[in-house]
């Protein structure tokens, strides 16, 4: 008697193949040799080699200029270090992007730039001369003592628009000394001192930077390199040209900007006028005024009819919303001092100190002090305070506030801040604190936390949260509630969500300075400066922020930024959430200081004793790519004889205007032949504009809408060269923490290369991250990738040496047809994904699921792979990859037999989609998944009911329509998605289907039917609503059965309809929906002998079961060595012809087949009680259960 066990299985869509990062560092990838590596490594080198000799990416200007082009740039790395793989993060999306446009037949530039300008090599290199003579050669330095750990009040957000200055310590690891930073890069002493002398860095590190970059296999025009600053006479011509047109427009002016200056020398005080601070900046804070309400305490008598006001430094002026308070420190010294307008404010002496030399006092850098005070003297004094709900809030003591950051006084939003909410709920709980300070209960106890931000994973009280979630007791735990800040502190800045009505939905970061200048505007906030931390002068002065004069570009003013505005409106930024980034910094963005005292840079050119900085001289050099191969010709410095014989002081502004304006009229006193000139003018005219510029997210405040402001005062009535798209992208994390020499998170380009090779590298990029949330590289996800590779690529290898074993006929099976499908479909939606710069959707249909797809193939398709086909699905991988991992791409292109570059290949045409095809296909991979884990379910140990035993045979029901019931269900359903642009809530759905009489029977089973549709909705999208299949499931189950039986372990399975079925198979079993019985049927053991003299071949004792075939014995007979029997036509069946007689005789080696005849082809085996029947045309016959099998 069969025991029946039934199971449903979901019709489901393809699984994903894709191996996201999360799982990647999951796995335990360990390598046990890098013989793999090596291998990979050495093909990059050759094909590196070859694209070299082959000049595969240079590229000039054609004599059809109407041919399509891409020109692409990435922000030119800083010179004083190696590239780093936060580097490689953003210049990895131009990469790519240059690899798909080549394959779209456009000409492709990608130009490398190296940036020298600024202050951080002079500053090194002067450090490392004082080191030198302070301590010796080689510096013997003193014992460094144990640095008292900074408190940190609040986690710096970092102004990326300071330069490089403030990736050192990350870089650095946090060292003291320059000699000892160095070392730490690998360097032995004698190779430290030359870096004294600047030009030293200038000659070190860009040729290090291009050969990494060449080894990571960049289609870069090198060309056209450079470097910045006056060393390059060309580079240095261009800037000067610029500025002194900016000049002309009125887009420079002169006036004050803050600045870090020491008092007693009453001057700037630069990073090499410093002993302690070099790189600090200024901070800026925004001033919260808080109103001090009358009655005054009794400290502030005599100012009595003066406007007082508590000032709180903070970087987060859009948590004003959250303000409950006000923090002082009960022992600390306050003063009271006057401003200019008469207002007088309560702060520090040092902050105080600040503020006078930034235009706030009556006279610069005298300070009025009227009252000295502690923080006890204005304990629990009455507050007003801009934006916050509270009409009145109070001082309240906060012991851990630090005299050396900000004002001492300090706002308190705790729905936002663990410290606030810490030492707010320590104050509600403690009432013997509250009256040590004299703090009545109505200055604290109705004070809660007001929602105003809605943080990711955290919700829109994360302080609250956190401090729950990490068991936070009071604000005494100091280390749990710095870890607790660092989790929520930028988590909420960079993907915060305001909730308050004003702003509700925008995002934190880019409301921040729009809130910022409200207040500011209204008189109830100012901006207000100090250094970044403690400067001290050669002088031991400590520094201030003051105000001094500088050139400055006058970005903001309202012609310019309308322009700039308007130059946006027409540039692709990917995403919205960037244009809104863009939108936010031309609203709050002013002047921006060009001039510096101190450095490496082009000196201003009609007032030299300033440089231009940083990021001044690099928001138009992307038009100077486009001719520095003809001026330099790919010599760093521009130093060698120019490929067209222009020397430097023959670039005049007037050659450069006529090379970059159209219209202008060729100057007739220059000795520049005009076809050289001409040939200039063609090479730019062609390139530009840029088509994509991708960068880090953090420069669109900064360098990124610059960029924009000076395409568009350069070229402000031709629109035609402004930018056409940016890509911003967010940071790189090293398996998910951020990277730090210090904690030892931390990889080189170099290194990266040298461990995972170019390519392993390049797909771990790809497949970190797109958006602008932070992505992760993962090294066991590159570990992965460089095997995956490797993989590939010996799997083509062991392809081409046995290609004549595949399937060469042009008729194709179901599987060939649905394998063709899906292939075209998986290169349109990678094609799609790399036209939006998605490498991670396009690395996993192009690569991670195409792989699947082969892999399914191989394993559906019974009766081999088709050759036209495999041939096909390795050319289409390789072409759809090169883009991500050019180097093993090319070298199977090679191996295919193709003499050209895949550099220079299409992207693959795809042929008909079958979207039929491709439903069978993932409806047999959905029901033969929960085929298998329904059939694991049933034997494995654990609850539920159980098989005696292995199953052998299993019946497939299938509905051809589904119950009256649920069709009503899909109806309404359909109804109300159509009706509401989406399913309702749940809520809404019962009360439409509660009145329908045809459910009333059902209602037990109506919304869990109605969830399972919904959830099925979200995985096949609208024909989850379908009331009948698009294919017919009996076709695909039959067409599948010998799959189905062999991946099942079956002996047998049938099809049947639910319509001849019980009730619970017609309830249960709906369209897409098929319904498997499990069973284990009747068999009779049969001997199978093997008489061959040392064939390794034995006796079995094998099942046979009612109505088995010839066939089906032969295929059992093979699963029990598949090494020696890979087809049934090599086994003959033989029977004794004379099973009594026969059976007893001694076999006869010689002549083996003695005695046997064959088993006919149309035998069927019918089994009795206690023997088996052969039934050969209606007739039946024992054999005696024992069947001869000869291998040939």
């Amino acid at each position: 008697m069969a025991v029946v066990v039934p199971i449903m299985a979901q019709y489901l869509p393809i699984a994903n193949f894709h191996m996201d990062s999360a799982s990647a560092g999951q796995q335990q990838v360990e390598r046990k040799s890098t013989a793999k590596l090596d291998e990979i490594l050495s093909i990059e080198k050759q094909v590196q080699e070859k694209w070299n000799q082959q000049h595969i990416f240079e590229e000039d200007a054609p004599s059809d200029t109407k041919q399509p082009k891409y020109m692409v740039t990435f922000p030119y790395p800083y010179m004083n270090g190696t590239l780093h793989l936060g580097h490689t993060f953003s210049l990895s999306k131009c990469e790519f992007a240059v690899g798909y446009q080549r394959m779209q037949g456009k000409k492709c530039l990608f130009p490398f730039g190296l940036h020298c300008t600024g202050m951080p090599i002079k500053a090194c290199a002067d450090k490392l001369t004082r080191e030198i003579a302070d301590f010796g050669y080689p510096p013997q330095f003193p014992p460094e003592e144990e640095e008292e750990k900074e408190e940190v009040s609040e986690v710096i957000i970092k102004d990326k628009s300071k330069g490089k200055k403030s990736k050192v310590k990350a870089k650095t690891g946090g060292l003291k000394y320059q000699w000892q930073i160095m070392a730490a890069m690998g360097f032995k002493d004698e190779e430290i001192k030359p870096f004294c002398d600047v030009q030293h860095w200038l000659e070190y590190f860009p040729p290090k930077a291009k050969s990494d970059l060449i080894k990571m296999g960049l289609k870069a025009d090198w060309r056209r390199t450079f470097i910045t600053t006056d060393v390059n006479p060309f580079y240095d011509s261009f800037v000067r040209w610029q500025f002194i047109r900016l000049k002309e427009r009125n887009k420079i002016k002169f006036g004050k900007r803050h600045t870090i200056f020491s008092p007693k020398d009453g001057q700037p005080c630069m990073d090499h006028d410093r002993s302690t601070g070099e790189g600090v900046g200024p901070q800026e804070y925004t001033l919260i005024k808080l109103k001090v309400l009358e009655p005054y305490p009794s400290k502030f008598s005599k100012l009595k009819g003066k406007n007082i006001f508590l000032v709180a430094a903070t970087l987060r002026p859009e948590t004003m919303f959250g303000q409950t308070n006000i923090w002082v420190r009960p022992d600390m010294k306050y003063i009271a001092h006057e401003l200019k307008n008469g207002d007088v404010f309560v702060c520090t002496r040092r902050s105080a100190r600040n503020m006078a030399y930034q235009g706030f006092t009556k006279e610069d850098g005298k300070i009025n002090v009227l009252v000295e005070l502690v923080g006890q003297d204005i304990m629990g004094v009455a507050l007003s305070g801009p934006l916050t709900s509270y009409k009145k809030i109070y001082t309240l003591p906060m012991l851990t506030i630090k005299e050396d950051k900000g004002t001492g006084v300090v706002t308190s939003v705790p729905s936002d801040a663990p410290d606030d909410f810490a030492a707010l709920r320590d104050l509600k709980n403690k009432q013997p604190f509250r009256e040590k300070y004299g703090l009545k209960d109505e200055m604290v106890l109705p004070y809660d936390p007001v929602p105003i931000i809605d943080v990711p994973e955290f919700g829109n009280l994360c302080a609250v949260t956190v401090c729950e979630q990490m068991k936070i007791q009071s604000q005494n735990d100091k280390d749990q509630l710095q870890e607790a800040k660092e989790k929520v502190y930028l988590k909420g800045f960079y993907e915060g969500i305001m909730i308050v009505p004003e702003y509700k939905g925008q995002q934190v970061q880019a409301v921040k300075k729009p809130i910022q200048k409200k207040m500011v505007d209204a008189g109830e906030a100012v901006i207000y400066f100090e250094p970044e931390k403690k400067v001290m002068s050669r002088s031991a002065d400590e520094c201030v922020v003051a105000l001094c004069d500088q050139w400055y570009l006058e970005y903001g003013e309202k012609t310019w930024r309308d322009l700039a505005t308007k130059a946006l409106s027409n540039i692709d930024t990917y995403s919205e959430d960037c244009r809104r980034n863009f939108l936010s910094t031309l609203d709050w963005l002013k002047e921006h200081a060009c001039s510096r005292s101190y450095g490496l840079g082009t000196k201003l050119p009609w007032d030299e004793q300033y440089l231009i900085e940083s990021l001044s001289d690099s928001t138009i050099y992307m038009a100077y790519y486009t001719i520095a191969h003809l001026l330099q010709g790919g010599v760093f410095d521009g130093q060698s004889p120019s490929p067209v014989g222009i020397k430097p002081e023959q670039m005049t502004p007037e050659i450069w205007d006529y090379i970059f304006f159209k219209g202008v009229q060729f100057p007739k006193s220059t000795k520049i032949p005009r076809n050289v000139l001409d040939k200039l003018k063609k090479e730019f005219e062609y390139w530009y504009p840029v088509d994509l510029r991708v960068s880090g997210k953090d420069l669109v405040p900064n360098h990124l809408t610059y960029y924009i402001y000076n395409h568009c005062a350069i070229w402000p009535n031709d629109s035609s060269k402004w930018p056409k798209s940016i890509r911003a992208n967010g940071h790189i994390l090293l398996n998910s923490e951020k990277m730090s020499k210090s904690t030892g998170n931390f990889l080189s380009l170099s290194e990266a290369i040298n461990k995972f090779s170019a390519d392993g590298m390049r797909l771990a990029l790809a497949d970190a991250g797109d958006t602008m949330e932070d992505a992760n590289f993962v090294e066991k996800m590159a570990d992965a990738g460089l095997l995956r590779l490797y993989t590939y690529l010996e799997w083509v290898k062991e392809i081409l040496a046995t290609t004549e074993l595949m399937r060469t006929s042009k008729t194709l099976t179901i599987s060939d047809k649905i394998f063709d499908s899906e292939m075209n479909k998986a290169i349109n939606e990678t094609k799609g994904h790399y036209e939006k710069m998605l490498y991670k959707e396009a690395l996993k249909t192009g690569f991670f699921e195409y792989q699947a797809l082969r892999d399914k193939y191989r394993e559906y398709e019974m009766t081999g792979m088709n050759s036209d086909l495999i041939f096909k699905f390795i050319r289409t991988q390789t072409l759809m990859l090169s883009p991500i991992c050019p180097h093993i791409c090319e070298h199977v292109w090679g191996l295919l037999g193709n003499k050209g570059s895949i550099m220079n290949e299409s992207w693959p045409v795809s042929g008909p989609v079958d979207e039929k095809l491709i439903q069978m296909s993932q409806y047999l991979i959905s029901s033969a998944h929960d085929f298998r884990v329904r059939l694991k379910q049933l034997t494995a140990p654990g609850k539920g009911k159980k098989l005696p035993g292995k199953p052998t045979h299993a019946t497939v029901w299938i509905a051809k329509s589904f119950p009256p019931w649920q069709v009503t269900v899909l109806t309404s359903l359909k109804t109300l998605y159509e009706k509401n642009n989406g399913f309702p809530d749940n809520k809404v759905i019962a009360a439409e289907l509660k009145d329908k009489k045809e459910l009333d029977k059902y209602k037990k089973k109506v919304m869990p039917f109605v969830q399972a549709t919904k959830d099925n909705f979200e995985k096949i999208g609208s024909k989850a609503l379908q009331l009948a299949m698009d294919f017919d499931e009996k076709e695909v189950i039959t067409i599948y059965h010998q799959y189905l039986v062999t991946t099942l372990d079956l002996e047998g399975l049938d099809v049947k309809f639910s319509d001849d079925g019980d009730g619970k198979i017609k309830d249960d079993c709906t369209p897409g929906k098929p319904y498997i019985v499990y069973r284990i049927e009747t068999s009779v053991t049969v001997q199978c002998i093997n008489p061959q003299a040392y064939s390794g071949l034995f006796e079995v004792a094998l099942p046979v079961f009612e109505d088995d075939t010839k066939v089906k014995v032969l295929t059992r007979l093979m699963k029990t060595d598949r090494s020696k029997m890979k087809d049934t036509k090599q086994i003959k069946l033989m029977m004794y012809s004379d099973f009594d007689k026969n059976s007893r005789t001694i076999p006869d080696y010689n002549n083996i087949e003695k005695g046997l005849v064959d088993v006919p082809e149309n035998v069927i085996f019918n089994l009795t009680t206690d023997s088996v029947l052969m039934q050969t045309n209606g007739q039946k016959k024992e054999f005696g259960r024992k069947l001869i099998y000869i291998v040939k």
